[in-house]
């Protein structure tokens, strides 16, 4: 095997593994349940106050599920797993 032919090996292989893609697609999906944990608690009236705006799971469930997504997909971009399947 010559130099070049590794070389273009290299330059046709995807960025990433298939674990890196599905740690980012768990990561998506954490962020998207965080933020919709994080909607509602709204009234209708705008004179009215709802005290369900400081429910538990908008004040602290919500925000750490939206940070775990994000560091899931940051894990997912940083680590290098070994490569799946040999050289042939």
């Amino acid at each position: 095997m010559s130099k070049n032919s590794s070389l273009q090996e290299g330059r046709n292989a995807f960025p990433f593994e298939r674990k890196n893609y599905l740690f980012f697609l768990v990561g998506l999906g954490l962020l998207a349940l965080g933020y919709v944990l994080m909607s509602g608690g709204g009234v209708e009236d705008p004179n009215e106050f709802s005290e369900a705006i400081f429910s538990t799971r908008r004040i602290t469930i919500a925000p750490l599920t939206v940070l775990l997504g994000y560091g899931v997909i940051f894990y997912s971009i940083l680590k290098r797993f070994p490569a799946e399947g040999g050289q042939a």
